[in-house]
């Protein structure tokens, strides 16, 4: 799968496409139906599938700080839709033109001249352009007069409420991994680059795998994890570890971070790429009285970590 970040890329094909378009930010399971949907169709009709999606998403763009946190980076997305079978991710920027571009002018340009779908499929629910003024009754007339079939979805339901993305992110907040991987259909994941920490926990017997995040987090904790991505040259081998999400209160509470201490491994990975899959929560983050009552802490964690994956053997 290919990853584009501009309606100009070079990498959108010429001959055509099937397309969808949202802001899939979990990928859940209502998601992958509609992507399996898209990429029978584009069989089909011999064409690849687009999955047209914003970075930022409108509603970062117009409420900045008060939008909910998001569920996934572009990484997190891009490994979730090319599990589904999606030839290209378009990540298009939302900014103060595309704000205030019409439903009939991102028809034309986008949809109709540059990406030249021959199929468009969309949730029954989608508001496109300026004011939101575009919906599927307009695509679907387009549709008509330019050439292009319109299909739209209905959303999931699991239990007696629909899967969405706020559903999921409650459930995070709760600490239901459960919940959420029965949402999702896999494991919740963060996917980033690992970069240089301050050493702390190396000093301390327990390195740690950094991962900053330059985002909203719909939780914070204690984890048990399993890692993979750079850990061999398929991505498959998953490592043990456990796992620090939020802001380190004792150490500064200044930022951020991901850390995860992966067990039997020392590896150099700074500047790789890896999937941090979350499997069970072990505590909520606190601030110690002390360094030394947080390393005591963290043998504990590492202990319980330990069990709880081997538990899942």
């Amino acid at each position: 799968m290919k990853l584009a970040r501009s309606i100009n890329s070079r990498l959108i094909p010429d001959c055509g496409c099937v397309l969808t378009i949202g802001k899939f930010d979990a990928v859940h399971i209502g998601h992958q139906k509609i992507l399996r949907q898209l990429v029978a169709v584009g069989e089909k009709m011999n064409l690849p599938a687009v999955v047209m999606t914003f970075a930022p998403s409108p509603e970062e763009y117009f409420r900045k700080q008060d939008a909910p946190p998001r569920l996934t980076t572009i990484s997190s997305q891009y490994f979730a839709l090319r599990d589904q079978g999606v030839s290209l991710m378009l990540a298009i920027p939302f900014n103060k033109m595309l704000a205030q571009t019409s439903a009939e002018d991102f028809m034309q340009k986008y949809l109709i001249d540059r990406l030249r779908a021959k199929y468009i499929s969309i949730g029954d629910d989608f508001k496109f352009g300026k004011e939101r003024k575009g919906d599927y009754r307009i695509l679907q007339q387009a549709g008509v007069k330019h050439g292009f079939e319109v299909g739209r979805f209905e959303t999931i339901n699991v239990g007696a409420s629909r899967v969405s993305s706020s559903r999921i992110c409650a459930a995070l907040s709760a600490g239901r991994l459960d919940q959420v991987e029965a949402l999702l259909g896999r494991k919740f994941a963060m996917v980033g680059r690992v970069i240089h920490g301050d050493k702390r926990g190396r000093e301390w017997g327990f390195p740690t795998a950094n991962i900053a995040l330059n985002r909203k987090i719909p939780m914070t904790g204690v984890f048990a994890v399993t890692v993979r991505g750079a850990i061999d040259d398929h991505g498959r081998a998953r490592i043990k570890g456990v796992a620090n999400l939020g802001m380190r209160p004792t150490v500064d509470g200044m930022k951020t971070l991901l850390e995860v201490h992966l067990f039997d491994f020392n590896e150099r990975i700074y500047g790789h790429r890896i999937c941090v899959e979350f499997v069970e929560k072990i505590r909520d983050e606190k601030k110690f009285a002390s360094p030394d009552a947080l390393k005591r802490q963290i043998f504990m964690d590492c202990a319980r970590a330990k069990e709880i994956l081997e538990a899942g053997e």
